[in-house]
């Protein structure tokens, strides 16, 4: 006996769109059975982990601030998943796009000017892109595994931010903490209006907003699509399969890198070992729940940004351990994965070797 998947004629349009709520209801479900079996109450944690974080501004303005990561990453890794490229390490670029954007007030720590944000996002960006070619290059003119080599270069950059944070970089008037000068006001980004998260949080609006626009109303979104769907009929209309390869992850590399530098400017204000709780990562499960569409990934970003808070509100007062939240994130990207694979495709059960072999022929 063996278990088929069998591709369905057409994938039901209703289920399609109710997937991800049936995946974040069927997380809640069993996240409730999780805190069953920790020993707490699951009604009080759901309310803890998903209800109370909505209830004060405070609450509300870090979820922005951790939304807005998530958005920026998840807006490049859906264009890259949508033409069948896999970007595994927007985490790596996220750290090198931090690195790059902080050269400026790492250097020249008491240069204050209006370019220097403008200047260190611009970096950013850059240097996120630029680490994002390498694995593009790889794939290129090597033939090699973009999920592999994207994936490893994280812990090239991880362990690279390690070394400057506790050497050359490290503040000298920081009493040995692992840590950089703290950034000039003008190397910070403002607060909005009447809101105590920063413009990151509008950056990445922006940031889907103009994707959306791209993949919706440009032959450069048709492009991706046809590529994504069918590379042989991209190659009958004339578009090249290594030309997207180097669009999507320098697209991807570069967002996440600007992420990066606008965590460091607006949520840190120096660099550390530790700058991202896995935002990289995370994106992947933003950019699936939101249906690989730009907007989604607002609302996706913003589900996430808030597993972050509620995890952290659940360790405090209810004394559970913090691998809470990765618990919650990874139940969530199963369950979004095997909805969607049941949509596409049906189980089929499969007795007897012969049989099989009858129908395959």
């Amino acid at each position: 006996m063996r278990i088929e998947l069998e591709k369905r004629p057409g994938a039901s349009p209703v289920f399609s769109l109710l997937s991800p709520v049936i995946a974040l209801a069927l997380t809640v479900l069993f996240g409730a059975i999780m805190f069953a079996a920790l020993g707490k109450d699951p009604l009080a944690a759901l309310y803890e982990f998903f209800i109370q974080p909505l209830l004060d501004s405070w609450s509300l303005n870090e979820l922005m601030i951790k939304a807005a990561p998530l958005i920026m990453i998840a807006v490049g890794l859906s264009v890259c998943y949508r033409s069948n490229i896999w970007n595994i390490g927007a985490e790596g670029q996220f750290t090198v796009g931090a690195i790059v954007g902080s050269i400026v007030p790492v250097y020249f720590y008491q240069w204050s000017s209006p370019l220097l944000l403008p200047i260190m996002l611009v970096m950013g960006a850059v240097g996120g892109a630029l680490y994002a070619g390498i694995p593009a290059l790889l794939k290129n003119y090597f033939n090699t595994n973009e999920i592999l080599t994207s994936l490893m270069l994280v812990y090239v950059a991880q362990l690279f931010l390690d070394w400057l944070v506790r050497g050359s970089w490290r503040n000298p008037e920081g009493y040995n903490f692992p840590q950089t000068r703290d950034f000039v006001d003008a190397a910070r980004l403002p607060e909005m209006v009447s809101s105590g998260a920063h413009y990151g949080f509008a950056l990445a609006i922006l940031a889907a907003l103009a994707v959306w626009f791209m993949m919706r109303f440009t032959l450069k979104g048709f492009e991706v699509n046809v590529i994504g769907q069918s590379p042989r009929a991209g190659r009958f209309a004339g578009f090249s399969s290594r030309r997207m390869v180097w669009f999507c992850f320098l697209l991807s590399g570069g967002l996440a890198g600007l992420a990066g530098v606008s965590e460091i400017s607006g949520a840190l204000g120096y660099l550390q070992p530790q700058i991202s709780p896995g935002y990289g990562f995370t994106a992947i499960i933003v950019a699936f729940l939101g249906r690989l569409n730009p907007l989604g990934a607002i609302i996706s970003g913003l589900v996430l940004a808030l597993t972050y808070i509620g995890g952290e509100g659940v360790q405090f007062t209810m004394g559970v351990s913090d691998k809470v939240t990765r618990v919650f994130q990874g139940m969530l990207l199963f369950f979004v994965l095997s909805c969607d694979t049941l949509i596409l495709y049906k189980i089929r059960i499969i007795f007897s070797g012969k049989q099989a072999e009858g129908k395959a022929s």
